[in-house]
């Protein structure tokens, strides 16, 4: 029998004068403890060593780089970005050595901020010089195309043309083959209407194609936010006849007055009977113009409306035109999906400085709002 057969020893043997013989361990047995030691040792420090990592970055001094670093880095700040959000940016592109190091250099200017665009960087710069560049406006890439609301795809081809160092033409190429657009398939390859108007920060590399997909990008956010599917369908029109209706919006209201405008609209395509004397024609001078190839507010003659063949011509042709004439903007989409209560079938803009447009329900009523609009251009110039 070995020791470890032994039978246990009295608690106070008079050989060992009152102490216990120790019991062995198997093999197996002590590895075990042994791994499990370990762990704990292992965990105790990897917990130790984030303790103190937590400690130095609360009371340290943040990683740095010493600068002035080198090389080109293009970076973007968008619109609701925080110093943070800045600061992850800068990190990622190897600009900034830690996000913390670059907050810490903007609260040393509480009074200023750093504004939406671009800003050309080096790499491995210190944090400090990041953040006085940035703050500091001037280094802002202004490189920025504002595209107003209303226009048709041939207005905004010529403001890209001004704006940027591309030609028309240029832009022109890409819109005969519009595929590399990503036009939402209701636009059935035609971009009238789906170059959103916005402002614009486009990088110093764009490309006519990345400008335009950049604004058809735009429209798409545009439909998410006034979920354009779903609020079309709940009227019972598709998103490609709510756009129609929107640019026709676009074209002929302002304001508060867009809801009512599309209300008119509506009531025109779907009232009962002759719709007042309309027979579901809209008759809005606006698609005349298109039709003509005119831009801006461009009063129509009576020849004009009774004589131009063009299915864009809304006082021959009952319903909608073909395709929206113009870009509508988000409050132009907004109001053809939620269209003002209201039993009208007529407006008039009466005061074309102030734009005070009346609405009407009957013919009779229409034509002393008209009367009043005649008045006002005998003392105007504006008409």
């Amino acid at each position: 029998m070995d020791e470890y057969d032994a039978p246990e020893e009295p608690l106070f043997g008079a050989e060992d004068h009152g102490r216990r013989k120790r019991r062995g361990c198997a093999l197996p047995g002590c590895l075990a403890v042994l791994v499990a030691l370990a762990l704990i040792v292992g965990a105790g420090y990897f917990a130790l060593s984030q303790g103190l990592d937590s400690l130095m970055n609360r009371f340290g001094s943040p990683e740095d780089y010493p600068g002035p670093g080198s090389g080109q880095v293009l970076v973007e700040v968008h619109e609701g970005d925080l110093g943070s959000d800045i600061g992850s940016t800068l990190k990622s592109k190897g600009v900034v050595k830690s996000v913390q190091a670059f907050t810490d250099a903007l609260k040393a200017h509480p009074d200023e901020s750093i504004q939406v665009g671009f800003y050309e960087m080096v790499k491995q710069m210190k944090a400090a010089d990041a953040a006085e560049l940035m703050l500091d406006p001037a280094n802002q890439i202004k490189d920025t195309v504002t595209v107003p609301e209303g226009l048709r795809v041939a207005d905004i081809v010529d403001i890209l043309a001004k704006k940027t160092k591309f030609r028309a033409r240029d832009f022109e190429k890409v819109l005969d083959h519009p595929g590399s657009l990503d036009l939402p398939a209701q636009a059935q390859g035609n971009p009238e209407g789906y170059l959103f108007p916005a402002t614009y920060a486009f990088p110093p590399d764009s490309t006519p194609t990345s400008m335009l997909k950049d604004m058809v990008d735009r429209w798409k956010q545009a439909a998410s936010d006034t979920d354009l599917k779903n609020a079309s369908a709940a009227l019972g029109y598709t998103p490609t006849q709510i756009m129609i209706i929107a640019s026709l919006v676009q074209a002929e209201g302002r304001g508060e007055d867009m809801n009512k405008v599309a209300r008119v609209i509506y009531n025109r395509l779907e009232g009962p009977g002759d719709q007042q004397g309309t027979n579901g024609r809209l008759q809005i001078d606006a698609t005349v113009n298109y039709a003509l190839d005119r831009t801006g507010v461009v009063a129509v003659s009576t020849d004009e409306t009774q004589n131009t063949d063009s299915p864009y011509n809304t006082y021959l042709y009952a319903g909608l035109p073909p395709t929206p004439i113009e870009a509508p903007g988000q409050d132009a989409i907004e109001a053809a999906l939620h269209p003002a209560d209201g039993d009208w079938y007529y407006y008039v803009t009466v005061n074309l400085a102030t734009g005070e447009t009346k609405f009407a329900h009957t013919y009779d009523e229409f034509l002393g709002y008209k009367n009043e609009y005649l008045d006002y251009c005998q003392t105007s110039d504006a008409c």
